[in-house]
């Protein structure tokens, strides 16, 4: 059988079973015909983490006989795609897919949703969010605008992004336009950098007539997708502010509640379905495409130690100027540091040595 089929089966085989005890017996007759409206933050084209909606939407209409439908639209197609979450708000659409990250401005809580810099990677925050009590802190937040959301997505750990030029000290950083999203453009402020906000679609014509300097996204199977390498070489890693970077699916309140039980159960499944779905996509496709863009000349960088460093430092600054102004943000902070410090010694030790050996087979040739 084909891995990607075998995991998109058992993802929905595993959701279909979640919902089953509440979801099957209340599929009578008389349950309501629904369909709703999703706008997604990104362009079709960014086929994984557009497609993560539209995975959802379908595992919802299969879990709830087709009598549940949402229908998703790509950004720009109802409003732009750093519009999203607000028309979900206000009741423009009943649903969005979004990076929580992307609403910073308004309260910059809203980055625990998607990343924050030096926080958790992939498998952490899923153990944060579905055993730490994660999700329930973050829908306490969101909703204060009228919003309840699930985790739908995550990207893994990702690229740290495309430069025109080498950084290789911190003061190379001055002055650097760069998109970079949310919480990671605090940190490379303090450090004399430029952050802008750029939607996903637009950031290359910005990087090719020089309006910015550096972009982030994901990695390598979308920013091959977006050709960024034909005007900005340098592949940088890692990508320090977004150590597992999660999409959420988030929805209007008031139609929310409206929804019978069952299909509340289903979006719940459906959405933690397509959390597994999106991270394996990426895991399969991003090798070869980072074979590709190599072949194609992007020359791939790591940060250095001390430019590391620096950000590690930088970011604890911010950190403890949000904690002390803000008791929105404090209160997820110190769940999510508290679980933060032990998960890492839990990784170190078998995680990390594991991979860490298999990494050296893989460098020597015996793989």
């Amino acid at each position: 059988m084909d891995r990607r089929s075998f995991i998109r089966k058992g993802a929905l085989g595993g959701a279909a079973a979640a919902a089953a005890s509440v979801a099957s017996p209340a599929l009578a007759e008389d349950l309501p015909e629904v369909t709703w409206r999703l706008t997604s933050s990104f362009p079709k084209s960014l086929d994984t983490i557009y497609g993560a909606a539209e995975t959802m939407a379908k595992y919802v209409s299969d879990m709830t006989g087709g009598k549940f439908k949402i229908q998703v639209f790509a950004g720009g197609e109802i409003v732009p795609g750093l519009q999203a979450m607000d028309a979900v708000s206000n009741g423009t659409v009943e649903a969005c897919h979004t990076a929580s990250y992307y609403y910073w401005g308004k309260d910059p809580t809203f980055a625990f949703g998607t990343a924050v810099p030096f926080g958790l990677n992939m498998r952490l925050q899923n153990a944060w969010f579905y055993y730490g009590g994660g999700n329930d802190l973050l829908n306490e937040f969101y909703g204060t605008y009228n919003i309840t959301a699930f985790p739908c997505g995550n990207t893994g750990a990702q690229m740290g992004g495309w430069f025109r030029k080498e950084i290789n000290t911190v003061q190379d950083l001055n002055g650097v336009k760069m998109r970079i999203g949310g919480f990671g453009g605090a940190v490379l402020q303090k450090l004399g950098g430029v952050p802008q906000q750029i939607a996903g679609g637009d950031i290359y014509p910005a990087l090719e007539k020089g309006t910015i300097d550096a972009t982030e996204w994901v990695g390598p199977y979308d920013d091959e997708k977006l050709g960024f390498y034909k005007v900005a070489p340098y592949y940088y890693y890692p990508g320090w502010w977004e150590g597992g970077a999660c999409l959420h699916a988030m929805f209007n309140n008031d139609a929310y509640n409206k929804l019978p039980e069952a299909y509340k159960v289903a979006l719940t499944a459906a959405c933690q379905a397509a959390n597994l779905d999106m991270m394996a996509s990426y895991d399969w496709k991003n090798p070869a495409a980072l074979k590709s863009l190599m072949a194609n000349g992007a020359q791939l960088r790591p940060f250095t130690p001390e430019v590391l460093q620096a950000c590690f430092n930088a970011a604890q600054e911010v950190y403890a100027e949000i904690t002390a102004a803000n008791p929105a943000f404090k209160k997820i902070y110190d769940s999510q540091w508290a679980f933060r410090k032990d998960a890492y010694l839990w990784m170190q030790l078998s995680e990390y040595n594991y991979d860490t050996f298999m990494m050296i087979q893989q460098r020597s040739g015996t793989l």
